[in-house]
């Protein structure tokens, strides 16, 4: 391979490694307006929320509302601490082996996840991993939740979300709304994930 060859080739391995390893290339969720015509949702007067008005808001919020479903189809919803990883477009939250939670994510991975906003309401559909001990999202996850609820908690709080089963949200739809009459109509928004290499 001729010498100037070599280099760019060399310097696009390079790239391609520094972008695997820092995770936060991702692209953006798809914009969509919601088939709400029936609460006002009109084409002509819809304008979409952008998806950075949603992240923010799941990187900020404190109390997560996970919504599985019982091998019975009886729905369970608990509020969790947890994190949204803004770089891979995932949540994580920890919980206990023996919790409900788990053993219906097990036998369906189907999830929810509600912010804790009622006016500026988030809500996100997506699919369910355990993770690995090994897995680089587990020590995101709690590098984060020490940053966010550090200061409410023992200082052991790293070593209590190791030992419970730290589970993955993989998001393939989101939706948004704002409670107030000036922007429900106009702003409700769905947000349509493509699915993430990394992830199959």
């Amino acid at each position: 391979m001729p010498w100037p060859f070599r280099r760019l080739w060399h310097q696009a391995r390079s790239l391609t490694r520094e972008i695997r390893e820092i995770g936060e290339i991702k692209v953006e969720p798809i914009v969509e307006m919601p088939e709400m015509a029936a609460y006002g949702v009109d084409p002509t007067t819809w304008s979409g929320l952008p998806w950075s008005w949603a992240s923010e808001r799941l990187v900020a919020n404190r109390n997560y509302w996970v919504v599985t479903v019982s091998p019975e189809g009886q729905p369970h919803s608990l509020p969790v601490w947890g994190a949204w990883l803004t770089g891979r477009h995932v949540f994580v939250f920890s919980c206990a082996h023996s919790s409900a939670k788990l053993r219906h994510l097990v036998a369906n991975p189907r999830v929810s996840i509600t912010g804790s906003d009622t006016v500026e309401c988030i809500s996100v559909q997506g699919r369910a991993t355990v993770l690995g001990p090994d897995d680089s999202d587990v020590d995101v996850f709690i590098g984060d939740c020490v940053a966010k609820y550090g200061a409410e908690v023992p200082s052991d709080l790293a070593e209590f979300l190791r030992a419970g089963a730290v589970v993955r949200v993989q998001p393939t739809l989101a939706f948004g709304v704002i409670e107030r009459e000036d922007e429900f109509a106009t702003r409700a928004t769905r947000w349509r994930f493509r699915p993430d290499p990394e992830s199959n």
